[in-house]
């Protein structure tokens, strides 16, 4: 899972970056308003946590912005401003949810489980296709109800893959989702080959590994 966090306050912002790589989300962040308009342009996350006030703009401003261009990420407005107004402007804008500072880590924790269980899974914990079952919560996957064995990064692959199911994804979009901003400082994108071949592997020897498949010159897909 990919976090964006827009936030200038550097200890709170931390904070939240901190508490969130504990939990197992590949976290990035941003503390100005043209830093987070570039980070969400550029990359695709799966919660932007994003305040309203920031230095060289309005929280408001980048949402409208990102609802514009079509981007789909989940947003929680984070903001000490608890007018009503601004709560009804955020979600007109396209939020997800509005969290009135200050809060609690747990508290915000739980709204962005919810935010992705509903952006992926119509509100359950457990995704489906076909004979795989992932369940977010736990972090585990059955294949043809049997428990498999994954590495985080085969998980996150495993996941990715699922919500674009019948789609094709490049190996960019893979290294991407993998290791976000850093993505730009690999020199190449063969570890993706190799925890494709890995997961291949695994489902294969649960009778599934034809739903994974390689398109040529594009990328991989996942067929249900």
């Amino acid at each position: 899972m990919k976090l964006l966090v827009i936030e200038d306050e550097i200890s709170l912002r931390q904070s939240i970056v901190d508490y969130f790589t504990q939990s197992g989300f590949l976290c990035e962040q941003a503390g100005t308003f043209q830093e987070g308009v570039q980070k969400a342009d550029d990359f695709q996350y799966d919660c932007i946590i994003l305040d309203i006030n920031l230095p060289g703009g309005n929280g408001l401003q980048l949402l409208d912005h990102l609802r514009k261009d079509k981007k789909t990420d989940g947003v929680i407005i984070i903001s000490a401003r608890d007018a009503v107004e601004d709560r009804i402007a955020g979600l007109d804008l396209g939020a997800d949810d509005y969290l009135t500072k200050p809060f609690h880590l747990s508290e915000l924790n739980a709204r962005v489980k919810a935010l992705i269980r509903r952006k992926y899974g119509s509100g359950s914990s457990v995704l489906e296709a076909g004979s795989l079952k992932l369940d977010l919560a736990a972090k585990t996957v059955l294949v043809q109800d049997s428990l498999v064995s994954f590495t985080k990064n085969e998980f996150e692959l495993l996941l990715f893959l699922i919500t674009n199911q019948n789609r094709v994804v490049s190996r960019q979009a893979i290294a991407e989702h993998l290791y976000g901003e850093q993505t730009d400082n690999l020199a190449s994108f063969d570890f993706v080959y190799s925890h494709i071949k890995n997961l291949k592997k695994k489902l294969k020897e649960k009778g599934c590994g034809d739903m994974l498949q390689a398109v040529y010159g594009l990328g991989y897909k996942l067929v249900v």
